[in-house]
């Protein structure tokens, strides 16, 4: 029955899979009719600015690009030349779309190696002192602490500019934008580097203590093994379960690549995903999101292969026995939460007094000063009253994204098996890649970018509503309640919701920072807010482009995004502690 069960959950795997992979195909594939657009229009301006949109040019364009016939005869004409090689013709330029696809992806290859270089190396010295103590039998809790959760937490696109703005402008160690030569790549990978780090340090320090708590431990100290036996040991017991999230984590270095490359102007895969996304190139968009999904897709399958053959036959049904691992823990950042807090109350308070549309054009890219306490923008805006007022902008629209999740989740976890195959399609697509989707269809804009983040929000707080319904129905009451003849309506409004709606709620308002660095990352690409509104992801784009002159422009909405991702950490272990959502 064991073996039964393993198989089953594999094959559930390969069709969740399977399901996301030509989900995700079929959305690109009809981009062009899903846009809402006049594709034709699109591209007769890409061709010529001058020529006059009269219905035979536009007549004429359509034939030639398939899309008088309807989506499947679209769908299917362009599935038949992805399977030759052929993924058109840039509307732009002109030019084979293959090519540029190839070209950028084999840099965000070199990009996401080196960032994975950087992962490992991080992650062996958040875990090193954990190891370290299991190994000597002195271990009493893990040794990554809030650094790894704060790490884990920061959005790439953060961090590149934090690195920017300290190593490239301030201290001149290495060079800003480019791709050249080697030094080009220590910065970006960095920063992509750093946040998987943080993540992947955390899961090993979670899991090691379980390794090192197992009977074989004692006995073989006992025995005289040495501490570096033992660590081995306990490396090659706890690593197998953690191997599938190095396909997790290079989704996420495929979602961030767009971040990253767009700040450092690296010429890779997502710069130019989201380029086209930007000119509306619907073909070149079509196979630079491709190829993005399909790196994730591949990675999965990659990890699911590396743990099979780590653990080898006599370890895959005992590897199930350890507990998964999570992110959070029991310590107390008490102190860290209540100053993080009063900062950013402080800070949106006194900048929601200030007007955030003001222009002085005598202080554009003005230093902190009495009459701007913060700095002022490139159009002379005062930065604290931008920040003050991006608070309703940011957390506001996110707690009503979170709020929608929230319900999708309980609507789609009364349904365990409905839940699991519809969060693998969701996670399948990193929040970015979301955001440049449906920017494509709805436009750019804070609906698309709510809409972008729900659509990769809910199914964490779906797969937690669908273990506890799973719990609550097998609940000895409730199978006396079915035997005396209450209706399944009675037993899932009365009993199974109550018990279910109150710890996702939980979960869901630990995971509203979360959702709102979602938020901030989409409006800095260019794909939420639109200027001028005052939103902290949309203020820091506006700002990168003077970092060289001035860097508090920058900085001050990075801070900002900064104490809201600590902020997240602090909520996240608090709620660990008191037995909530997590």
């Amino acid at each position: 029955m064991r073996v039964r069960g393993v198989l089953l959950s594999r094959g559930g795997v390969l069709f969740s899979r399977s399901v996301a992979l030509v989900a995700i195909v079929v959305v690109v594939g009809l981009l062009p009719w899903l846009s809402g657009r006049d594709a034709a229009l699109s591209l007769l301006r890409a061709r010529s600015a001058e020529q006059e949109p009269t219905p035979e040019a536009l007549e004429a364009i359509r034939r030639e690009l398939g899309l008088d016939g309807g989506p499947l005869p679209l769908l299917g004409e362009w599935l038949g030349g992805v399977l030759r090689g052929d993924f058109g013709r840039s509307w732009a330029d002109g030019s084979a779309v293959l090519p540029s696809v190839l070209s950028g992806l084999g840099v965000s290859l070199t990009l996401m190696s080196a960032a994975l270089a950087v992962t490992l190396a991080l992650t062996c010295a958040l875990c090193a002192p954990t190891l370290v103590r299991g190994a000597r039998g002195t271990l009493r809790g893990g040794g990554t602490g809030a650094v790894a959760a704060v790490l884990g937490a920061l959005p790439e696109f953060l961090i590149a500019t934090v690195l920017l703005v300290t190593l490239s402008v301030w201290l001149g160690l290495l060079p800003p934008y480019g791709w050249q030569e080697p030094r080009h790549l220590v910065l970006p990978a960095l920063a992509l580097g750093i946040p998987a780090g943080g993540v992947l340090g955390r899961l090993v320090d979670d899991t090691l203590p379980a390794a090192f708590a197992e009977p074989w431990v004692g006995l073989w100290r006992s025995a005289g093994c040495g501490p570096g036996v033992i660590a081995r040991a306990a490396l090659r017991r706890a690593l197998p379960a953690l191997v599938p999230q190095l396909g997790l984590v290079a989704v996420g270095l495929a979602g961030g690549a767009v971040a990253v490359e767009t700040v450092f102007a690296v010429p890779g895969i997502g710069r130019t995903a989201l380029g086209a996304a930007e000119a509306q190139d619907l073909p070149l968009l079509q196979a630079a999101v491709l190829a993005l999904v399909l790196l994730g897709v591949l990675a999965g399958i990659l990890a699911g292969a590396a743990r099979h053959w780590m653990l080898g036959p006599g370890l895959r049904d005992a590897a199930l026995s350890l507990p998964a691992p999570a992110i959070g823990g029991g310590r107390r950042v008490g102190p860290v939460a209540g100053v993080c807090g009063a900062v950013l109350a402080v800070a949106v308070a006194w900048g929601s007094l200030l007007d955030p549309l003001a222009v002085d054009v005598a202080t554009r890219l003005a230093g902190p000063s009495w009459e701007h306490p913060l700095g002022a923008d490139a159009l002379g805006r005062d930065v604290l009253a931008r920040v003050g007022h991006g608070a309703a902008a940011t957390l506001g629209v996110s707690a009503l994204v979170c709020a929608g999740s929230y319900v999708i989740a309980l609507t789609v976890g009364v349904l365990p098996g409905l839940a699991s195959g519809a969060a693998e399609v969701a996670n399948a697509v990193p929040p970015v890649i979301a955001g440049i989707l449906v920017a494509a269809v709805l436009g750019p804009g804070t609906p698309g970018a709510s809409v972008a983040v729900a659509l990769v929000s809910w199914p964490a707080l779906a797969a937690h509503a669908a273990a506890l319904v799973s719990e609550v129905r097998a609940a000895a009451h409730l199978t006396a309640q079915r035997a005396i003849g209450s209706s399944p309506a009675w037993i899932l409004t009365r009993h199974v919701l109550p018990a279910v709606a109150g710890p996702v709620a939980r979960h869901a308002v630990l995971r509203l920072p979360g959702i709102a660095l979602a938020m901030a990352s989409l409006g800095f690409l260019g794909l939420g807010a639109r200027p001028p509104a005052p939103e902290w992801g949309l203020t820091l784009a506006e700002s990168l482009p003077y970092v060289e002159r001035a860097p508090w422009a920058a900085l001050v909405p990075a801070g900002m995004l900064l104490l809201l991702a600590a902020l997240a950490v602090s909520l996240s272990t608090a709620g660990r502690r008191t037995g909530g959502a997590a």
